[in-house]
């Protein structure tokens, strides 16, 4: 297993985990800008991490995707937490949260998450196609 640890089989792997920490962020993220929904002032958080990955991508542009993956600099992609939309607030007491908008979010990352993880275990089991 040492030697496969110096391959880049686990390339793909480990973008998908930082791809997957980042929905659990961003799953506690929007968890808490429900909670947060009636205090006055609240101003919702978000969790870019999409948009880092796709820049990073896209600066090998004519390469194949494997060798895309293969040079990320994994260690370098990290899940940023901001305030969104911090100067506006359709209520008067200053939130900026939707309730509904919320749900709705929550509801695709945990599609997104529940698929990051299927990814990764197809991942794994490729690899065990692979050394039997």
């Amino acid at each position: 297993m040492s030697m496969l640890a110096n391959t880049n089989a686990y390339d793909y792997i480990n973008v998908l985990d930082k791809a997957a920490d980042a929905a659990y962020i961003r799953n506690e993220v929007l968890s808490n800008n429900l909670s947060n929904a009636n205090t006055p002032g609240y101003k919702r958080q978000e969790v870019n991490f999409e948009t880092q990955l796709a820049k990073a991508l896209r600066s090998s542009r004519y390469r194949s995707m494997d060798a895309k993956v293969a040079d990320l600099k994994v260690n370098r992609l990290k899940p940023i937490t901001y305030t969104d939309y911090s100067g506006f607030s359709y209520r008067i007491d200053g939130n900026n949260v939707d309730p509904d908008t919320e749900g709705a979010y929550l509801a695709k990352n945990q599609i997104v998450y529940r698929g990051l993880e299927l990814a990764i275990n197809q991942e794994f089991k490729n690899l065990q196609a692979v050394m039997k």
